[in-house]
């Protein structure tokens, strides 16, 4: 995740059974969560990261290009930007399920300016135990949904239809002879395409999760760099690796020395267990192994949402 600031970066652990809605008030869509799983909030305000325990990823990045269309979704239900991620992995345990269900574009997605006054523009990526995988944006008001195991790179801006453009101009080229190497993020999507192609496949998730750490090391900025004028290229202030298989959710904070880790097998995500979190930002914070055991009851957050003025409502943060 890159951003010009911190974001109160919290892991968290939201069981089977919550009852929740799409943070907006009147009008907003309504379930009951059907997985646990484990995310990333930013902000206290939006799940921007996470796995769920059938082993269904989703990864938030910024899009300035996203249109939602929301002049245009008069009548539909109403789901904050803020909850988009949470409620794919609450609801469905596979790419092809989320993709089947979310292509009726039938929701309007609600998205108040980000404390920065930058708009909330954003798209997801989701993948799978089986290989597979999706890119959604909200693009001329319209949902575009990329379908298949090829589509493995999602960074920033432009939209997903120009990064491909993008990636098979330099693949005529060829990443051997020649590679953009500036932090925009076109020339960054295209760096990864390459270098996920030139490693050697590995057979143990050890390795795997090992080279994605050094691929995404790779094309990282860092520390202290940012453009005002352009949210999505600024620092890097943490990454994530995810091992579907073995359900384990691997988060690398810039400022902290270590890696650490959560074993999905190892919470407890029934029904009518505690919601807990971690925090993982700190002078005073020091995170290493696996940590599943360091989460402590909490009252989960409430999602982005627009007060009486139209502009983001900073109140209490929990539901």
């Amino acid at each position: 995740m890159d951003w010009m600031e911190s974001l109160n970066t919290k892991l968290w652990v939201f069981p089977r059974g919550m009852k929740r809605d799409g943070g907006v008030g009147p009008g907003s869509v309504e379930w009951t969560s059907k997985f646990g799983s484990v995310v990333t909030s930013i902000y206290d305000f939006a799940s921007s990261d996470g796995m769920n325990e059938a082993g269904l990823v989703a990864n938030m990045l910024y899009l300035v290009e996203s249109d939602y269309g929301v002049e245009k979704r008069v009548g539909q239900k109403k789901l904050s930007a803020g909850a988009w991620l949470q409620y794919v992995l609450d609801n469905f345990p596979s790419v092809s399920l989320a993709v089947s269900a979310l292509k009726s574009d039938s929701m309007c997605i609600v998205a108040p300016d980000l404390p920065t006054g930058k708009k909330s523009g954003i798209h997801l990526s989701l993948s799978d135990t089986s290989n597979n995988s999706a890119i959604l944006e909200y693009i001329d008001g319209n949902l575009v949904i990329h379908e298949g195991s090829e589509f493995r790179v999602m960074t920033n801006s432009p939209s997903f239809d120009r990064q491909l453009a993008i990636k098979e101009y330099w693949e005529e080229i060829g990443g051997a002879t020649f590679l953009p190497g500036t932090h925009r993020a076109a020339d960054r999507f295209s760096r990864l395409n390459y270098n996920l192609q030139a490693v050697p496949k590995v057979n143990s998730s050890h390795l795997a999760v090992a080279t994605v750490f050094s691929i995404m090391r790779h094309i990282s900025v860092p520390l202290g760099i940012s453009d005002p004028h352009k949210p999505n290229q600024a620092s890097t202030l943490w990454r994530t690796v995810s091992d579907h298989s073995a359900r384990r959710y691997y988060f690398e904070l810039v400022t902290n020395p270590s890696v650490f880790w959560v074993d999905l097998g190892k919470v407890d995500f029934s029904h009518g267990a505690h919601v807990k979190n971690l925090v993982v930002e700190g002078m005073d914070v020091f995170l290493a192994g696996e940590v599943s055991g360091d989460f402590v009851p909490a009252k989960p957050f409430r999602f982005i949402r627009a007060g009486a003025d139209g502009k983001i409502d900073l109140s209490s943060g929990e539901m």
